[in-house]
Parts: C-alpha cells; sequence; structure tokens
C-alpha cells in the first residue's frame, strides 16, 4: 500500500515501476548462486526480532496483573498447543517450539507486505540501494527454504520412527502392497516431494500475489492528486483483508508442518 504517486509524467512506466520493485538487491552469478541481500536481511531482521521477544517477554509476564502483550503472546501459544494437541500424534518436545517459531517468523515476514510498498525502497533509493523488496516470503529462495527445512525433519523422523528399512518399505508397499512396488515406489515419491513443494509454493503463491496488488493499486495515484483518493481508499480495504490472508498463510504453513512431522511419527503399519 502506497499514499505516494506511483510515477512522474516523466518517471516510469507502469511495467517499468513493478519491474523495479519486483527485483532483489543481490550479488553473485546468475543462478544457484545468487544471494538476494534484501531477503536475507529481513528474514533475519525479523528473526531477531522474533529473538528478542522471546528473551525480554518471559521476564516481564506476571501471574496478578498480566499486560496486553502478555496476553497476546498466551493466546498465541494456547493456539498451537491447541493444534498440536489435535493433530499430533505422541509427544516431542521439539514440535511445540518449531511450529510457534514458524508461524510467528513467517507472520512477521508476511506483515512486512502491509508496509507502504514505495516507503522502503525510496529510502533505500536515497541510501544508494536501487533495488530492494521487503517482503522476504515473495522470494522463492525464502518459502523453499523453510520447507526444504521441514522436509529434512521429515525425512529425519521417518528414519528414527520407523527404521531405515521401515522407511524403506514405506516406497515399496505403500499405499497398493507389495504386488504393485514399482508403481509404490513412483506414488510415495510423488508423494514425499510434493510435500515440500506445495509447502513453498502455496506461501509464495500467495504473498506474491498480494503484494502485486499493492504495487497495481501504487499505480491508481498516477500524477495526479484525484487518483489519491481511491489509491488511499483499495489500499487501506487491501491492507485490512491482508491481515488475514497473511495470518491464513503462516497458519496454514505451521498446521501442514504439524500434520507432516505427525505422518512421520507414525509406525509402518500406520502409515
Amino acid at each position: 500500500m502506497s499514499t505516494s504517486t506511483a510515477s512522474e509524467a516523466s518517471g516510469p512506466t507502469s511495467v517499468e515501476y513493478i519491474q523495479h520493485h519486483l527485483q532483489n538487491n543481490s550479488i553473485g552469478d546468475a543462478g544457484f548462486w545468487v544471494l538476494n541481500l534484501d531477503t536475507l536481511f529481513y528474514s533475519w531482521l525479523l528473526a531477531g526480532v522474533l529473538m528478542y521477544i522471546a528473551y525480554t517477554m518471559p521476564k516481564k509476564m506476571t501471574a496478578d496483573t498480566p499486560s496486553g502483550g502478555q496476553n497476546v503472546l498466551e493466546a498465541i501459544v494456547e493456539f498451537v498447543q491447541q493444534q498440536i494437541r489435535d493433530i499430533f500424534p505422541g509427544s516431542n518436545p521439539l514440535i511445540g517450539p518449531l511450529a510457534l517459531t514458524i508461524f510467528m517468523w513467517v507472520f512477521l515476514m508476511n506483515a512486512m507486505d502491509l508496509l507502504p510498498v514505495d516507503l522502503l525502497p525510496e529510502i533505500g533509493q536515497l541510501v544508494g540501494i536501487h533495488y530492494m523488496k521487503v517482503v522476504p516470503t515473495t522470494d522463492l529462495s525464502t518459502t523453499f527454504a523453510l520447507a526444504l527445512s521441514v522436509f529434512s525433519l521429515i525425512i529425519y523422523y521417518n528414519i528414527k520412527i520407523k527404521g531405515p528399512m521401515g522407511y524403506l518399505k514405506m516406497f515399496l508397499f505403500h499405499p497398493f502392497g507389495k504386488y504393485l512396488i514399482p508403481v509404490n515406489i513412483i506414488m510415495t515419491t510423488i508423494e514425499e516431494v510434493a510435500k515440500p513443494i506445495s509447502l513453498g509454493l502455496r506461501l509464495f503463491g500467495n504473498m506474491f500475489a498480494g503484494e502485486l496488488i499493492f504495487m497495481l493499486i501504487a499505480l491508481l495515484g498516477g500524477a495526479s492528486l484525484y487518483g489519491l483518493f481511491p489509491q488511499i481508499a483499495l489500499g487501506t480495504v487491501w491492507a485490512i483483508f491482508h491481515i488475514l490472508v497473511i495470518s491464513l498463510q503462516a497458519f496454514i504453513f505451521m498446521l501442514l508442518t504439524i500434520v507432516y512431522l505427525g505422518m512421520a511419527h507414525q509406525e509402518i503399519d500406520e502409515h
């Protein structure tokens, strides 16, 4: 959302404006070895904010007169714990902190989308930074890094709970039994590979689309003062609706993480 004019009469066209905002501030050769510095900076910054909250908030908590921040934090923790109780079989001391961290971190990264779309990039221009994407989850590198981290835990717990042979049997005999082993291998491999792909693409797609809509709204202002009013109105309405989107996407990522890890904790005869 932006209340500033997206482009001046002699400034960039609409296409150039959008292309500029979709460009990461990167270093390195093209391909896998490119580092998106803005993505790294904002994701680490928000991780630092989350760690600071986690470190300082418990010291301020009181049982008699809880603050507003304490009430919000306790509600979030209870909400996450309830999801785990409803979905996750058995117990694992890692699942609660992992689910809470994923929910809060993804939510904070998504929430960067609520800042005026031109605000931080314009500040960056003043200090010589020509390209800046401020929403880490609109970068495939972020969403797939999160998804692959969860996927590595899925493989780890599959092997730990089922054993190496049990995990292999899942590919050989699931879902159609011992008489269709080639089909089982193909189907189970697709099922497993689809988990990180769906996690990464779902989050990226929804956040990228939301950011693009904010850019289109920012372009409504044009060079006319009259265009500023519909821009503000539409931007405000979309921002309010987008609060639901960013919360829902953080919840879905957390929920699917719990579901997938719960499946990994099931014995082979239950899978």
